[in-house]
């Protein structure tokens, strides 16, 4: 699905049945867009590597700021790491999710010549627009997810062992059962046409 200049496979690397590819492949984006739902309720059941390394792919292809990638992706396996997790995001017990992904803003990777709030602003929208992608595309491979906001930044970073402050976590998994798209705002009362 994803690969180089030369053709290879890049993603995923494990062979599946092309027909799966085609399918996913094939998925409109509106249709994903429309009813991709957050999710509090994973069944307890493995995420295959293969799905992983196409919301890995899809985070990679995320715009960023001049194109450095500002954001750095934790990949949570460890339960114990999980469990501190919950706690560092307000007692929320859904962070403890078959897969956890945290995005972390890397502002030193931005090389472009603004003041460091700016850059770190940049960074911060690198890893949200990433974390947007991989759940977008968690969703169209049959998986759902939770986006996490409410987190205490300095707990994380402490978790993690890590400098970089993070922007969100994202916990994705199989849903206990799909959820209904609710109605959204009418687009009226959202676009102020000036």
């Amino acid at each position: 699905m994803f690969t180089d200049k030369n053709t290879q496979l890049l993603y995923p690397k494990e062979e599946i049945k092309s027909h799966d590819i085609e399918d996913i492949v094939q998925t409109n984006i509106f249709n994903i867009m429309l009813n991709r739902r957050s999710q509090r309720k994973f069944e307890n059941k493995d995420v295959e590597e293969w799905k992983l390394e196409m919301i890995f792919a899809a985070a990679d292809t995320a715009p960023t700021a001049g194109g450095f990638q500002g954001f750095e992706i934790y990949h949570i396996k460890s339960e114990q790491i999980k469990k501190k997790l919950v706690e560092a995001a307000n007692n929320q017990p859904y962070v403890n999710a078959p897969v956890v992904l945290v995005f972390c803003m890397n502002p030193q990777r931005v090389k472009l010549n603004f003041p460091p709030e700016i850059i770190r602003k940049f960074s911060q929208q690198d890893a949200t627009l990433a974390a947007a992608y991989s759940q977008l595309a968690a969703h169209a491979l049959g998986l759902s997810s939770i986006w996490i906001g409410m987190i205490d930044e300095n707990k994380i970073m402490e978790v993690l062992g890590t400098d970089l402050s993070p922007s969100s976590i994202l916990c994705l998994g199989y849903p206990v059962k799909m959820l209904v798209p609710k109605a959204k705002r009418i687009l009226k009362d959202l676009i102020h046409e000036i």
